[in-house]
């Protein structure tokens, strides 16, 4: 795939993610009557849901990263240039605040204001460090033993991440930033956003690590049932 359709890939992905995420999280704080748990619950299903359906549409063709430190992960196992590791974060951050406007505009909103929702200390930020961690954990334990369940396992760990996580689990930049800008059921407060930002860099080093000393990479010429060899995701997603 040529760098431009990989790009409109991305940044669309990433349009319709944040579209999903802050639209089923204004609509399920209004329909939810003030029942928090309720209103979490549908946000949680519509989230899980979404990205699975956008990591299978968009795979094949970006890799379906929609997130930073997912690019910046792939980068360091040489799966992306890192010539193109800067367009990629780009058009991320650019999709996200697309994809907060739309859901806005949806739902009747401005298409931009600043979140009061107070998201900050040690437990939220340990939390987004486990949440990144286990994100991209499953990322490279699939896509390197399992590629054809990646996308069904991505969105099955971020659905059980939005429970497990005293933040409800953001672990990417991009959708942190965005999110700042929406004062919803979703927001953060932009001065929050910094320490949300750090903790994710932190877990996704850490998992990279790991992951790919628990997961050796084989040799470029080794294959997955005789058709791809592990670490390209978007070549992985092929397979299926």
């Amino acid at each position: 795939m040529t760098l431009a359709r990989r790009l409109v890939a991305e940044g669309l992905g990433t349009a319709l993610l944040l579209a999903v995420v802050v639209g089923s999280g204004i609509m399920a704080e209004r329909l939810a009557g003030g029942n928090v748990a309720i209103a979490l619950l549908a946000n949680t299903i519509a989230t899980g849901a979404g990205l699975v359906a956008l990591i299978l549409m968009f795979g094949t063709i970006s890799g379906a990263h929609f997130n930073p430190v997912v690019t910046l992960s792939e980068a360091w196992q040489r799966n992306v240039a890192a010539a193109d590791v800067l367009p990629y974060v780009a058009v991320q951050v650019a999709g996200a605040f697309a994809g907060v406007a739309a859901a806005h505009a949806m739902f009747g909103e401005p298409l931009f204001f600043a979140s009061e929702h107070v998201r900050t200390g040690g437990s939220q930020w340990w939390s987004e460090c486990v949440a990144t961690f286990g994100l991209i954990g499953v990322i490279i334990g699939c896509s390197r033993s399992r590629p054809g369940i990646t996308p069904f396992a991505v969105a099955a760990y971020i659905t059980a991440a939005y429970w497990f996580t005293a933040s409800t689990s953001f672990a990417n930049p991009a959708v942190t930033l965005a999110r700042a800008a929406s004062n919803t059921f979703a927001g953060i407060r932009p001065v929050d956003a910094p320490g949300f930002i750090l903790a994710q860099l932190a877990g996704a080093t850490a998992a990279t690590l790991l992951f790919t000393w628990l997961y050796p990479a084989p040799p470029a010429s080794a294959t997955v049932g005789g058709t791809v060899a592990p670490g390209d995701f978007a070549n992985q997603l092929e397979t299926r």
